[in-house]
């Protein structure tokens, strides 16, 4: 059983023992933006959530806890909860990883010449992106916040903490963990040690006593006390959705690529158990680990706005009335009619790092229609996926052959063309598109013995279409220079 805590909705999925889909449930949640760069996400709704979907797939399946061998939870990364473990109420809401609001608290540490240092014993970019500096904000933003935590009454961590302390009892005795791919995540952890440093809890002002022990991926953290119809299942991995991901296609091999395409893109790529340090813009960060054996590592790139530009062209602009409508309507024009849309509203993340940025929509004439902008739009996330991939291919000296992908766009084909078209490879998309919730079934299965190891993984995934690049070289060359344009003109407008 899988339970996939995303930045827009919760789903739980189980699988039988030839990895086939046997019951699903999903259930969306709110977004708040109470100012301009602010996102935020209500702790209790989604605990609520995750209790509504796993109670509603048990029922459908009609079984008893004991036929549902281990639940594996994947989740938003980065994404910043601090709770009361006394009365379990969270202070205020989740800070969402692609809230900005700590920008002052990232230049400040820029300014005095911390970053390199940040950067080397973390992998990470010093950036309002991961969960230090959210957490440095909820605890300077609650009255009385501080103290409670002096008399250990506070606890922090990203959404798997908060999902497992409350799956596990909560106030009554819950277990306070995170795996390491969540803990590489939030600027606090060694990426070496695998460990939590002093050092950077004090730089971020981050008390080490509220955060949770680190454990590997695939490790049995507990078991289910607060469901009932799921009482005593063991909960047997947790692993950040990106990693998950990866798992989910097997792609566990140096080099093996996947790129997700949800609320943004996320192309990870394994280096197996070699640490390689990015000069190019990418993240170092740990890919997997299960009970008893080394760590693996991964190289990122991060896209922050993707499926999230299609909602804003829907809810804010009304050039489509269903996300789903976005490929008739830009598939209704050969190109986009020289639009090229940068949508750096948070500003730009992977390669670029560009805080600065904003987006911005170039090339408007008399001519431009809503199927242009709505073209431009898809091209633009194909585009920031390139970029990324650029970057890997120099970090590790050599091309990605071939993409798998995943995530709610991939059902969109022709951004898969576009992909493949301005990205030259072939791109790869499973049967099962949701491979997040499958990586962490698969964590799961491996650590209680229902699957033996990767390679039996392997023979449980299936491909299901394949897109090979169909643009000539000089029109991939032409379009990627009229991106590059776009990308100079979205910096250093805040």
């Amino acid at each position: 059983m899988a339970l996939d805590s995303g930045t827009t909705s919760t789903r739980a999925m189980v699988f039988d023992r030839d990895g086939r889909t046997v019951a699903t449930e999903q259930i969306g949640h709110e977004q708040f933006f109470p100012q301009p760069g602010w996102v935020e996400h209500d702790p209790v709704e989604l605990w609520n959530n995750a209790r509504t979907v796993l109670n509603v797939v048990i029922e459908r399946l009609g079984v008893m806890p004991s036929a549902i061998v281990g639940l594996g939870i994947t989740n938003q990364r980065e994404t910043a909860v601090v709770w009361n473990r006394v009365t379990g109420q969270p202070l205020g809401r989740a800070v969402v990883w692609q809230d900005t609001r700590t920008q002052s608290r990232v230049d400040a540490l820029r300014e005095r010449g911390d970053a390199d240092t940040v950067t080397a014993l973390t992998g990470l970019p010093v950036a309002t992106y991961f969960s230090a500096t959210k957490f440095a904000e909820i605890l300077d933003t609650h009255a009385g916040a501080r103290e409670s935590a002096r008399r250990g009454e506070i606890l922090a961590g990203t959404v798997d903490s908060w999902l497992l302390w409350n799956l596990t009892g909560g106030v009554d005795g819950g277990r306070h963990l995170t795996d390491v791919t969540n803990a590489s995540r939030t600027l606090l952890m060694d990426i070496e040690t695998l460990s939590w440093r002093d050092d950077l809890c004090e730089l971020f002002h981050v008390p080490r006593s509220i955060l949770p022990a680190i454990v590997p991926s695939g490790y049995k953290f507990g078991h289910v006390r607060t469901i009932p119809a799921l009482d005593g299942v063991t909960i047997a991995a947790m692993v950040g959705d990106q990693q998950a991901a990866t798992l989910g296609h097997v792609a566990v091999d140096a080099g093996d690529a996947k790129n997700t395409y949800g609320t943004g893109n996320f192309l990870m790529v394994s280096t197996g158990e070699d640490l390689v340090r990015s000069t190019h813009g990418l993240i170092s960060t740990v890919a997997f680990q299960r009970d008893g054996e080394k760590v693996r590592y991964a190289l990122e790139g991060s896209v922050a706005v993707s499926g999230s530009l299609v909602q804003w062209l829907r809810d804010n602009l009304g050039l489509i009335s269903r996300s789903d409508e976005i490929e008739a309507l830009a598939a209704s024009v050969p190109d986009s009619g020289g639009i090229v849309i940068v949508p750096a509203f948070s500003g730009l993340f992977a390669p670029h790092w560009r805080p600065d940025a904003r987006g911005i929509i170039a090339g408007l004439t008399r001519f431009t229609s809503a199927a242009h902008i709505a073209r431009a739009a898809l091209e633009s996330v194909a585009c920031q996926s390139r970029d990324v991939m650029a970057a890997v291919e120099k970090d590790l000296g050599k091309p990605i052959r071939v993409l798998n992908v995943d995530g709610g766009m991939v059902h969109n084909n022709l951004l898969m063309q576009l992909q493949a078209d301005i990205s030259g490879i072939s791109v790869v998309r499973p049967v099962i598109t949701e491979t997040t919730a499958v990586g962490a079934a698969f964590a799961a299965g491996l650590t209680v013995g229902f699957w033996r190891d990767e390679n039996e993984l392997r023979t449980l995934t299936r491909d299901g279409d394949r897109f090979e690049p169909l643009m000539s070289s000089d029109s991939r060359e032409a379009l990627l220079r009229e991106w590059d344009k776009g990308i100079e003109r979205s910096l250093n407008w805040v």
